[in-house]
C-alpha cells in the first residue's frame, strides 16, 4: 500500500499534524519573544532614524517596528487614516464561492460559511491587516478537532517583532524559537500576509517607513510650536524697583516676576511695578508652524488613503469631493483583493487540504463591498426587454432585489385585474344624427353576429372594415407594444435600429399580412359586384 502524500505548505514545509492543535509562537516574559518593547523615538534625529531603516534593510527590524508601533501610539493623524483604511475593509461581509455545484463542493463551502459567523472574525482581520503598516503581519492559527474535522477555532496576533527573514532573500519569513533561534514557520499555522504599499521587500514596502519621515520632522515643527507659545504666548513681565532697593527686595521681585505666569498672582513690596508687554502679530508667526504641521499631515492622508478630501477637505478645493472618494474606493477594493488570496492561499485551502487532501478546485472566499444597485432602472429595463424575448432569471431578480422566493404555500402580492372600461354614453343633439361612438372590438364582433344573422342593416364596407379591425387587432397591437418598448429601451437611432432587426423575427406579422391580403382580395370583389348591380339595375 503507498504512503499518502505528504502535504506541505507554500515555503515547502511538511505539515505536522501534532502541532496543528498547539500553541506557536506565543510571547514570554523570560525568554527571548518578550511583549515589553522599547522607544527608539524618543530623542529621534535623521541620523538615527536613517540607521533604524538601514538595520531594517540588513534583516535587523526590531527598532523599525517598535518606531512603527510608537508612531501610530503618537500620532494621531496617522492612526485615523491607517485605522480607516484597516476597518474599512475588515468589516465588509464576505461570501463563499463553491468550487462547483457538487454536493461535495457545496458541502465544503458550507463549512466556511458556518465558520464566517463568529463574531471575531472582524477583530481578526483587522489583526492581519497590520500589514499595512509595517508590512508585514504574523497571524497564528488556532485548529482544534471536532471528531471529524478539523476547524480554525481562532486567528491570534503574533508580535512582528519576534520573526525575522531568510539572509538569502529577506523575503522568506522564519520565526524565532523559545532560545532565540531562528526557524521555519510551521506549516499551516500561520497567515503570512504582506499588502505592499511598494514593490520590493516587504520590510521596506510598509506604510510606517514614509510615515516615520513625515512624524519626524511633524514633532520637530511641533516641539518648535510649544516653544514658540510658551514664549511668546503671554505678555513679558518686566518688574522696576527703586533706586533704595535692598538685594531682598529684588529677590522678590524676581521671583514674582518668574512665577507670575504660572500662579497668576504675586506679592511685592510697596514701591515696586510689574509692567506686561504684548507682543505683536503672535498669529502671523504661529500660522507658519500651524501651516507646516497640517500639510505634513496631507502628505500621510496621501501615502495612506490615496487622497486627502476625506480627512483634510478644504472649502472650495479642487476634487474635493467624488473623485478623491473613488480613488480611496479604488484603494479599498485593492487591498480587498490582495486580502482574499492570502486568506485563500493560507487558510481555506489549508483548511481543505488537511481534511480532505488536495483538491483540482476549492471553496474562495471572495471580499467586495456590493456595487449600488439602481432598483428603479433595472425593474424598468426587465418590464421592457422580456416581452421582447429577453430571458432573465427570477431567483437573479430576488436577489437584486433583496427579497427572498416565496415558498409553496406562502401569500403573495398579485397583479390586480383592471377594472372594465365602458364607452361613455353621448346624448343625441335634436334633430341631428347622434355621434358615433368608439367602436370596440366587441361592438365590431356583436355587429358581425347580427350581420350573419340577418339582422344588422350596417354598410356593407364598414361591416368589412369591422372584420378586419377584429381580426388584426391582436397582431397591430402586439405589434405596437414591441415598438414602443424598443423605443423606450434604446439609447440611439443605431441601437433602435438593431433591436427592430433582432426583435421583429418574433413579431407575429405573418397574421396580418394574410390578413391584409384577404380584405384587398373582398374590397376587390366587392366592389365589382356592386358596379355590376348599378348596371343590372
Amino acid at each position: 500500500m503507498g504512503r499518502k502524500p505528504q502535504l506541505i505548505d507554500q515555503w515547502g514545509n511538511p505539515v505536522q499534524r501534532s502541532l496543528l492543535t498547539e500553541e506557536v509562537g506565543a510571547p514570554t516574559i523570560s525568554g527571548v519573544r518578550s511583549p515589553i518593547a522599547g522607544y527608539p523615538a524618543d530623542g529621534l534625529n535623521p541620523v538615527r532614524l536613517a540607521a533604524i531603516l538601514k538595520e531594517a534593510d540588513q534583516g535587523d527590524p526590531v527598532r523599525f517596528l517598535e518606531l512603527a508601533e510608537t508612531i501610530e501610539e503618537r500620532d494621531p493623524h496617522y492612526l485615523a487614516v491607517l485605522g480607516t483604511r484597516r476597518r474599512s475593509v475588515s468589516q465588509i461581509d464576505i461570501r463563499v464561492e463553491a468550487a462547483s455545484e457538487a454536493a461535495e463542493d457545496t458541502m465544503r463551502a458550507d463549512m466556511v460559511r458556518e465558520w464566517l459567523k463568529r463574531d471575531e472574525l472582524q477583530s481578526e482581520i483587522f489583526d492581519i491587516l497590520d500589514c499595512l503598516g509595517k508590512g508585514f503581519s504574523a497571524t497564528h492559527i488556532k485548529w482544534f478537532w471536532d471528531g471529524r474535522h478539523y476547524w480554525p477555532e481562532r486567528l491570534e496576533r503574533r508580535d512582528p517583532r519576534h520573526f525575522r527573514f531568510l539572509r538569502r532573500d529577506l523575503t522568506t519569513p522564519l520565526m524565532l524559537d523559545e532560545h532565540g533561534k531562528e526557524e521555519p514557520l510551521p506549516a499551516f499555522k500561520f497567515i503570512w500576509a504582506t499588502i505592499p504599499a511598494k514593490s520590493g521587500l516587504p520590510l521596506r514596502s510598509g506604510l510606517a517607513r514614509v510615515a516615520s519621515w513625515g512624524w519626524m520632522f511633524k514633532a520637530f515643527t511641533q516641539r518648535d510650536w510649544a516653544i514658540f507659545t510658551q514664549t511668546y504666548g503671554q505678555p513679558l513681565r518686566v518688574g522696576k524697583y527703586g533706586p533704595g532697593a535692598s538685594e531682598k527686595d529684588r529677590n522678590t521681585l524676581f521671583r514674582a516676576v518668574a512665577n507670575i505666569a504660572g500662579d497668576c498672582a504675586a506679592i511685592i513690596p510697596e514701591g515696586m511695578m510689574i509692567d506686561f508687554i504684548e507682543t505683536g502679530n503672535l498669529s502671523a508667526s504661529s500660522d507658519l508652524y500651524k501651516d507646516r504641521a497640517d500639510w505634513l499631515d496631507k502628505q500621510i492622508s496621501k501615502a495612506v488613503l490615496g487622497q486627502t478630501a476625506t480627512t483634510d477637505a478644504e472649502v472650495g478645493g479642487l476634487g474635493s469631493g467624488k473623485e478623491h472618494r473613488e480613488v480611496q474606493e479604488d484603494i479599498e477594493r485593492s487591498d480587498c483583493k490582495a486580502l482574499s488570496a492570502i486568506l485563500n492561499r493560507q487558510l481555506i485551502q489549508p483548511w481543505m487540504q488537511i481534511n480532505f487532501g488536495r483538491l483540482d478546485r476549492y471553496p474562495r472566499l471572495v471580499i467586495e463591498r456590493p456595487e449600488p444597485e439602481d432598483i428603479t432602472a433595472l425593474t424598468n429595463a426587465v418590464a421592457q426587454l422580456v416581452p421582447l424575448g429577453f430571458r432573465v432569471s427570477a431567483k437573479q431578480m430576488y436577489d437584486k432585489l433583496g427579497l427572498k422566493e416565496p415558498t409553496k404555500g406562502e401569500d403573495v402580492l398579485e397583479k390586480a385585474a383592471p377594472p372594465p372600461v365602458l364607452p361613455p354614453a353621448v346624448p343625441p343633439v335634436p334633430g341631428q344624427p347622434g355621434p358615433s361612438p368608439k367602436v370596440g372590438a366587441g361592438d365590431r364582433r356583436a355587429r358581425l353576429a347580427l350581420q350573419a344573422a340577418g339582422e344588422d342593416d350596417a354598410d356593407p364596407v364598414q361591416l368589412m372594415t369591422d372584420r378586419l379591425m377584429t381580426d388584426a387587432a391582436p397582431a397591430i397591437e402586439g405589434m405596437l407594444a414591441a415598438v414602443e418598448a424598443m423605443v423606450a429601451a434604446a439609447g440611439s437611432l443605431e441601437e433602435l435600429r438593431e433591436m427592430m432587426l433582432a426583435g421583429f423575427p418574433n413579431v407575429p406579422a405573418g397574421q396580418l399580412t394574410n390578413l391584409l391580403a384577404t380584405a384587398l382580395l373582398a374590397a376587390d370583389l366587392g366592389g365589382r359586384a356592386l358596379l355590376q348591380d348599378q348596371s343590372d339595375g
